[in-house]
């Protein structure tokens, strides 16, 4: 079979594997090299997870890069079995995961506590996915409860920068100004409008947060909080004795099973952020899907729930990652999405351009000059990321509440979950929710807060 070959109207060619739709580079879809160049400086982003792991877990830089190159490597499960998306982290959860983390001593009990939690994260998706319950279970959750985690998400992000001993006192001058360009660029309605002036100025708007961070190896050596970087020549060396050694169960053991209980709280708050990743991904995928008739888009939340399980099972036992393995990485889907509504010329099928851009972070992963020209600001790359995401899920969790007494409980249930984690969040959660609507507890009654003041035909679908 070859990419060619799809009638108008059709799926792109498949080989069929029970739920997966198995489709290999220059077979069943045509290379986009577009995507790859791109997907090349954009692995400036997935490096940025390197001095999560260093702080959390206090690997040596070289291992670290191991388990982003695992993870890397992963990615590709999502177009080569059949999942129209460009995945990523579970970013808001990252905050969330940190200070659960760090409730256990720094060393190995540490790391059986993030093994155990991925690993149960991991079974937990791929039930949901092979029973098809995903929904159910987000939808029993009373919205109070929705918002609370989703904002707290957004609150831990911020905290995690600002707090006395965070990055922000590290590199004050680079995190505000990079920061102010970066939401100017992503947020700002003015940016919005400039884009459709100049090809340039969207190309800019197409690149996410990798304008930023090229910004910020600029600013961070001339305000004196890093160094300028020294390019070096050649491949990467990833230490995967050490962290097989040392950060695995391998070396480490398996966790206690009591490991497995204490992080159900936790699980459950990541998940149901994960839960909102799915349904953007499935809302821009319908987006693409109308905007090119002449290829049908097949997005299937309960296939995508196996993959990032597996990713997410496989990681905790191969490279326990504190970023996770999520279902979609917004901002780049976003921009495969854009490039694709340009016609079949620019790119054939979405699953060529999601699947080269990931081909291409990957062969970025790899090279040296890349990883040396980003290593002295990841730290702020990882601010940076952080501080945007702080904003969405914010934006988000508020959405999520469907009155006033929601958005009460939920402001409680952020706060909550920041100081004392999620373990705590949940009971203060389900008791404010029990005390306030009793017996409607299940019902999320709204009371028009976000609804008083559109219009009939609009509020009946809201």
């Amino acid at each position: 079979m070859k990419w060619k070959q799809r009638e108008f109207g059709e799926e792109s060619p498949f080989i069929p594997a029970g739920p997966f739709k198995i489709r290999l580079p220059f077979i069943h879809y045509r290379f986009e090299w577009p995507d790859y160049v791109q997907g090349l400086l954009m692995c400036a982003v997935d490096l940025a997870a390197i001095p999560l792991l260093i702080e959390l877990l206090g690997m040596p830089f070289e291992v670290a890069l191991a388990i982003v190159l695992l993870n890397g490597a992963f990615y590709l499960l999502h177009h080569l079995l059949g999942d129209p998306a460009v995945p990523g982290w579970i970013t808001p959860a990252i905050p969330l995961i940190m200070l659960y983390c760090m409730q256990f001593p720094e060393g190995p009990e540490r790391i059986h506590a993030l093994i155990a939690f991925q690993m149960t994260l991991g079974v937990f998706a791929i039930l949901l996915g092979l029973t098809g319950l995903a929904a159910k279970v987000v939808s029993s959750i009373p919205s109070a409860i929705r918002a609370g985690i989703i904002l707290g998400a957004g609150f831990a992000a911020v905290a995690s920068i600002f707090e006395v001993g965070g990055r922000f006192e590290t590199f004050p001058w680079t995190i505000s100004i990079a920061v102010g360009i970066g939401f100017y660029l992503l947020f700002s309605k003015h940016f919005d409008k400039l884009k459709t002036t100049h090809p340039i100025w969207g190309l800019v708007g197409k690149l996410g947060i990798f304008p930023i961070i090229i910004i910020a190896i600029v600013i961070a050596p001339l305000f004196g909080e890093a160094p300028w970087p020294t390019i070096e020549w050649g491949l990467i060396s990833p230490d995967f004795v050490g962290l097989w050694t040392n950060y695995t169960m391998f070396g480490l053991g398996f966790p206690p099973l009591m490991l497995f209980v204490t992080g159900i709280p936790t699980v459950l708050a990541a998940y149901i952020v994960l839960f909102g990743d799915v349904l953007q991904t499935k809302a821009l995928v319908k987006e693409a899907d109308l905007s090119r008739p002449d290829e049908k888009l097949d997005y299937n939340p309960n296939r995508a729930h196996l993959i990032f399980g597996a990713r997410n099972s496989a990681m905790s036992v191969l490279g326990p990652d504190v970023t996770m393995a999520g279902p979609l990485w917004a901002a780049m889907q976003v921009v495969v999405v854009q490039r694709y509504k340009d016609g079949r010329k620019a790119m054939d099928s979405f699953i060529g351009g999601a699947g080269s851009f990931r081909w291409g972070t990957n062969t970025g992963l790899l090279l040296l000059p890349i990883v040396s020209l980003v290593q002295p600001i990841l730290g702020i790359a990882l601010a940076l990321t952080l501080l945007i995401q702080g904003y969405v899920s914010v934006k988000v969790g508020i959405l999520e509440a469907r009155s006033q007494s929601d958005l009460g409980i939920a402001g409680i249930i952020g706060a909550v979950l920041v100081i004392k984690g999620a373990a705590w969040a949940f009971p203060v959660g389900i008791a404010l929710c029990l005390l306030i609507y009793g017996k409607d507890f299940f019902k999320n009654e709204s009371d028009e807060t976000f609804t008083k003041d559109l219009v009939p035909e609009t509020k009946e679908n809201a």
